[in-house]
């Protein structure tokens, strides 16, 4: 049920800030602590600061069993011990702080617990000198409260991306949402209208794969908090407007000799063998590349969790002209219509997760496949250099990405190699837990069957 802890000195890093002393410092009255479960739902309890050493020490205690992790009522407290490093102040209520959990039982690490999954492959890619750093291209929807439409009527374009009048219209959302990031000094460096109405793009710098996660987290909660305070709702659902644009979440992968400012060398730039090479990629930058696309298939079940994920990868064409998700395993250079492009030396962009991904799953699959090609050579295969909406047809032998969610499980499953990387347990459960899902929505009497069959 458990796994060991990953750090040897895990107890001494734990207590690097004082959070009592963090809040006397701050003026912070309360501490949401916070975690993640497998289905990418964020969990917390607010504790008061004059309580924050014993919680510090000892964690706070949930019961796994309500929350989506495979646990039973039987089990004892899930103690989520906060992480003071990744402290965050709300930039829109400065007297409480935010803190995720590593999620322990009975004094051990849960291994299914979606940010212990990801700091044991840190730490294991630490081990053989490499620090992934990631930055995310994060996407979301402002729509009406009741989530059934757009929240703005005259955003009607055709072509609604980096539409100045509609953002004008949202312009107190979105500039909010970037003076907080700014506060915290995320180093926001651009904002926009994205391909659909009604749909923005919001991006940060990149950092250590970890740093990351914990911020796509926080950024997710902080946006749908001020998309409420505005009357509004934020959606990071894949596909939440039939038609339109589908919600990414890009990641921009690339891999450094140490973590944090110690960073010095990118050990994905340089001048590598064959196609990769000629991009500006070593051949470690194209062995982790080939681990990335000899694990697509099953990636898919992490990067594109749920039932809804297949409307956005799968899509017809949307109104704007392209749907810009992919649904070939292919690879290119500058050139958006494939799975991964390689935008310049030194890096590439992984197109294939969804805005519903799990922040901490997303990092901790790119660093399992990742790992796994490296540690086998794996060859990322011939690159296209096609545009795959139109000529898509002439590619033979790459394989189809999964068209819905039990095709995604079924390759994840299959993937034995992959399974291992990410944890046999957390794999087990995560299987369990998705499956259950699968089966709750194909029990589910849709509409489409009233409308299609009723008269059959």
């Amino acid at each position: 049920m458990h796994a060991p802890s990953f750090f040897q000195n895990d107890r001494e890093f734990k207590m690097a800030t004082d959070l009592a002393k963090f809040a006397e410092d701050n003026g912070v009255k309360y501490f949401m602590i916070s975690f993640t479960d497998l289905f990418g739902g964020q969990r917390a309890k607010l504790v008061p600061a004059r309580a924050i050493a014993d919680m510090q020490e000892d964690g706070a205690g949930f019961a796994g069993f309500a929350t989506w992790l495979d646990l039973t009522p039987a089990h004892p407290d899930m103690l989520a011990v906060p992480d003071p490093e990744a402290v965050i102040i709300l930039p829109w209520n400065r007297e409480i702080a935010w803190v995720p959990g590593n999620c322990v039982m009975e004094g051990e690490d849960v291994a299914q617990a979606p940010r212990n999954v990801l700091r044991k492959l840190i730490a294991e890619a630490a081990e053989e000198g490499m620090h992934v750093k990631t930055g995310i291209e994060a996407e979301f929807f402002l729509l009406t409260p009741q989530g059934e439409e757009i929240s703005d009527s005259f955003d009607t374009a055709a072509k609604p991306c980096y539409d100045q009048q509609a953002f004008m219209r949202r312009l107190d959302v979105i500039r909010e949402i970037s003076d907080h990031m700014l506060e915290m000094g995320w180093n926001p460096y651009q904002n926009d209208h994205e391909d659909a109405n009604g749909q923005w793009e919001m991006n940060w710098d990149f950092d250590d794969a970890l740093k990351t996660a914990d911020r796509h987290s926080f950024f997710k909660f902080m946006t749908k908090c001020v998309a409420e305070k505005h009357g509004y709702r934020a959606t990071f659902m894949p596909k939440p407007i039939e038609g339109l644009t589908g919600n990414g979440c890009h990641a921009h992968i690339s891999v450094w000799d140490a973590p944090g400012a110690d960073a010095k060398t990118n050990v994905f730039a340089g001048e590598g063998e064959g196609q990769t090479g000629e991009l500006g990629l070593s051949e470690r930058g194209k062995h982790f590349l080939g681990g990335i696309m000899k694990h697509a298939s099953a990636l898919a079940a992490i990067t594109n969790p749920t039932v809804n994920s297949y409307k956005r990868i799968n899509a017809p064409r949307t109104m704007s002209g392209a749907t810009w998700a992919p649904n070939t395993v292919t690879w290119t250079g500058n050139n958006r219509t494939h799975m991964v492009r390689v935008p310049g030396p030194g890096r590439f962009e992984l197109r294939l997760p969804d805005g519903a991904v799990n922040p901490y799953l997303l990092q901790a699959v790119i660093i399992a496949a990742g790992l796994s090609g490296i540690r086998s050579k794996a060859d990322p295969g011939k690159r296209h250099d096609i545009d795959m909406y139109a000529e898509g047809h002439k590619v033979r032998g790459a394989p189809k990405l999964p068209l819905n969610m039990l095709d995604a499980l079924r390759e994840y499953d299959k993937d034995k190699g992959l399974k291992t990387m990410m944890g046999e347990e957390f794999s087990a459960a995560y299987l369990k837990m998705k499956m259950q899902e699968w089966n709750d929505f194909t029990s589910f009497f849709s509409q489409w069957e009233r409308d299609n069959t009723l008269d059959i």
